[in-house]
């Protein structure tokens, strides 16, 4: 298969960079599950924007306190004055932001941030988000989306990707050529064994990278969720929290429900009281109350939250829920410059899969689908104003042997070994949290 532009991934990120270049560039999407199974859909909380100009010194020094200051300053302000752009682009694909009586945009408060300015929509908005970008999406003629189709490896020459190797649902292997890549692919939460992520994101684009030589930068910054819906036996990925709800006031509580901690530090420092706690009381959880938000409005801003736990066995209204820190999110990845370009030629990264270094070493509640967002635009901007076209015959000659491929346990249980060696040369302690 040949293309212009080849986005791997179909999360928030891949799906407005689609929207973002020419009708007249021929792009594929390939995602590993069904479009639906990403990251992406799951974001509770919200989406964040300056919501004018006396709210940006707080906001910029907000990202940067819980980033511990190891932020790139001019990403956080490039993702801080893009933020409106990008909300009046979500409006206009049809995005439904909670609004007050007047009709203005409501915004809600979560850990680290000293002011509201997080649009949501109830406890869904990355689904709310997500899925408008996925309908527009499939009205663009120029665009193809590919299910079940896995990327393997990349097709590269002298430092330059011209496409890559893709497993199809049949397992059949192939390769898709194209002028440009974006890895779009989500985070690392398949390597773990409590995350709130899908099972199917174990770091290929990492692994792949790292085999590649194309530079990285800070992939032991991984960050963990204070509160998941605690589950003895996880078989699935663990259900999150959100941050929202105990930015509306919800209270943690020690095992003689007490209450413990600030519950709006920031996530890698709440989520080292809670495990304090954990180990005081010799509990594997410690409870979350939500007694002090009224019950309309839970109903009204966490009604998906309080659907689970009520199948989970948990009436929020009545009673506290057991909660427990697990892995959510991924601040380090591929490392790239402003325009979300990699080390390697012709080849994006945008998303959890990048590091343009807005988050630093931890992030900041809701500033992952805007930096998701506003990245991935900055892409699409580049490629557009710099396309130029490569040879079918100097695409096909880069391609690898597709022999090597076709055993997917043993290409898959490399990839992650490859990572989590990484990791572990970085930072031993995460590795034992696998």
């Amino acid at each position: 298969m040949e293309t212009d532009i080849l986005i791997v991934g179909s999360g928030c990120a891949g799906l407005y960079c689609a929207l973002q270049l020419p009708a007249d560039k021929k792009i594929v999407i390939i995602t590993k599950d069904i479009v639906e199974h990403s990251d992406s859909f799951l974001a509770q909380g919200g989406m964040c924007m300056l919501k004018d100009e006396e709210d940006f010194e707080s906001y910029f020094e907000d990202t940067m306190r819980a980033g511990h200051s190891e932020n790139n300053p001019e990403a956080v302000e490039i993702m801080i004055r893009s933020s409106k752009d990008t909300v009046e682009d979500l409006l206009s694909y049809g995005v439904d932001f909670q609004r007050e009586e007047d009709g203005s945009l409501s915004f809600t408060r979560e850990g680290g941030h000293s002011d509201k300015r997080i649009l949501f929509h109830k406890d869904i908005t990355g689904k709310e988000i997500t899925g408008k970008l996925l309908s527009q999406v499939q009205k663009r003629s120029n665009i193809r989306i590919i299910e079940h189709c896995a990327m393997v490896d990349i097709i590269t020459e002298e430092n330059t990707c011209y496409g890559v190797v893709v497993r199809d649902k049949n397992g059949e292997i192939s390769t898709i050529s194209a002028n440009y890549t974006v890895f779009a692919c989500g985070g690392i939460g398949g390597l773990y064994k409590y995350s709130t992520n899908y099972k199917h994101l174990t770091a290929d684009a990492i692994a792949i990278a790292l085999n590649h030589g194309i530079e990285l930068e800070n992939i032991n910054y991984v960050q963990i969720h204070p509160t998941t819906l605690y589950c003895e036996n996880p078989q699935e990925r663990s259900f999150l929290i959100s941050e929202s709800v105990r930015g509306e006031g919800a209270v943690l509580y020690n095992a003689n429900k007490e209450r413990f901690v600030n519950e709006l530090l920031p996530r890698d420092m709440l989520t080292a009281k809670i495990r304090e706690q954990m180990k005081k009381d010799d509990k594997p959880y410690v409870w979350l109350s939500m007694e002090n938000i009224p019950e309309e409005e839970i109903k009204q801003h966490f009604p998906n939250i309080m659907e689970h736990c009520q199948k989970m066995g948990y009436d929020v209204l009545r009673e506290c829920i057991p909660v427990v820190p697990a892995q959510h999110y991924f601040m380090g990845g591929i490392k790239v410059n402003m325009s979300s370009h990699t080390s390697m030629k012709q080849l994006y990264a945008i998303g959890e899969t990048a590091c343009n270094g807005v988050h630093g070493r931890n992030r900041l509640a809701s500033n992952s689908l805007l930096e998701s967002l506003v990245f991935a635009k900055r892409a699409a901007k580049e490629m557009t104003k710099n396309f130029q076209g490569t040879s079918k015959e100097k695409q096909l000659a880069a391609a690898n042997d597709l022999a090597k491929y076709q055993d997917k346990e043993v290409i898959e249980k490399q990839y992650k070994e490859i990572v989590l060696k990484e990791i572990e040369r970085l930072d031993k302690e995460l590795c034992t949290i696998q």
